[in-house]
């Protein structure tokens, strides 16, 4: 059996904007883009939603159009994909790091107060695996020190802080749709905002830098093509009509792997849900035990089909975080413990108990191998 990593969601419905938008002979900036924008603003209950290339592009986007600049600090996690700090480094901004919780793996609030000077702007949360972050506490904080939040929701669509989605905390919050997102775009981003000034701002700036009305030629700022095509916009429109479904199945997955791994005892840990949480699954990650090598268990599940990856390594000791930060290892222990024993198992909308059955079977006796 060949089970990979993770595996887009495409329907005759996708296939069919897309070909409906080759047809219209308009593949730029077209009307796709802006009713894909609509059914995000729809979705979220929020004002404004600009569509982009990347969400790497929509992060940069986001710290440009707050106006951070050299000689600032943003309070950031080291856990998480290293897109979300390269967006402050762009723009010359210090990502300021603090430690993440070890269940949930999201930024630790207790710890963000500590990190805050005099150069402090913003706090940039990151909702990784679709676990959101305590916005309560870190709005409270924001507000009492009168700092600007950027939210990277990027894998957290549809997730939930105490009833209220993801995206819509801070002043500015980018989603992705990498193919290995709960939705597609193929590539893909999106920022929004309550903000008119910023979603002005964040339109120009995707665009080259072109004027509020969009005029030809007429260039306002130093800008980006940052675009998303119309083609990819149609894609992205099919999946937010199906977006319910899509978030549906994976929490169907994740319920099957938290069975089977009870089922079969196997000796990991899989990332924990907060109770005012509701978890908006991006991958299905686990924790291996301490005297397991992981490059042997993933070699080993390779052989047998089964495709998987460490999630994520930790960003301050990336060799040139390290040159430019001075940081170094033990300055974040408990991001460094779940880089070093992460493993993301397969998961994707459609997989099925057969082959999820079979990852789990494989997995334990891989470990029992390793006398875990």
């Amino acid at each position: 059996m060949q089970i990979p990593l993770s595996k887009p969601d495409i329907t005759n419905l996708e296939i069919q904007y897309v070909t409906d938008v080759l047809k219209s002979g308009n593949l730029s900036l077209g009307d796709k883009v802006r009713a894909f924008e609509q059914k995000f603003e729809e979705w979220l209950r929020i004002s404004h939603a600009v569509a982009m290339n990347s969400g790497t592009s929509a992060l940069h986007v986001a710290v440009k159009s707050l106006g951070l600049k050299p000689g600032d600090e943003v309070i950031t996690s080291p856990y998480s994909f290293v897109a979300s700090s390269n967006c402050l480094l762009f723009e010359g901004v210090k990502p300021v790091f603090v430690d993440v919780h070890p269940d949930t793996t999201v930024m630790n609030e207790d710890l963000i107060e500590a990190a805050i000077t005099d150069k402090t702007k913003a706090i940039l949360v990151v909702h990784i695996f679709g676990h959101p972050c305590n916005m309560e506490k870190i709005m409270d904080i924001a507000n009492r020190y009168q700092l600007k939040v950027i939210e990277d929701a990027c894998e957290s669509i549809g997730a939930t802080w105490n009833g209220q989605y993801t995206g819509t905390f801070g002043d500015i919050s980018v989603f992705a749709f990498y193919p290995n997102k709960q939705m597609t775009t193929g590539e893909g981003g999106m920022l929004v905002t309550n903000n008119t000034h910023i979603y002005e701002m964040a339109k120009s700036l995707r665009n080259q830098g072109r004027s509020v009305k969009n005029e030809w030629l007429v260039h306002e700022r130093l800008g980006y093509n940052y675009r998303l095509s119309d083609v990819h916009a149609a894609i992205g429109v099919a999946q937010m009509e199906r977006i319910q479904d899509i978030l549906t199945k994976r929490e169907q997955a994740a319920t099957r792997y938290h069975t089977l791994i009870q089922k079969h005892t196997v000796p990991v840990t899989h990332l924990q849900c907060h109770p005012a949480a509701t978890i908006s699954w991006f991958v299905y990650p686990i924790l291996l035990p301490n005297q397991v090598n992981r490059d042997e268990v993933m070699a080993k599940l390779s052989e047998k089909g089964v495709q998987t990856k460490p999630y994520f390594p930790s960003i301050h000791l990336q060799s040139f975080y390290q040159d430019m930060l001075n940081t170094k290892t033990g300055d974040f222990p408990v991001s460094e413990m779940l880089a070093q024993r992460s493993l993301a198992l397969p998961f994707f909308n459609n997989i099925t108990m057969e082959e999820q059955t079979y990852v789990i079977e494989t997995l334990l006796s891989i470990l029992k191998e390793q006398g875990a």
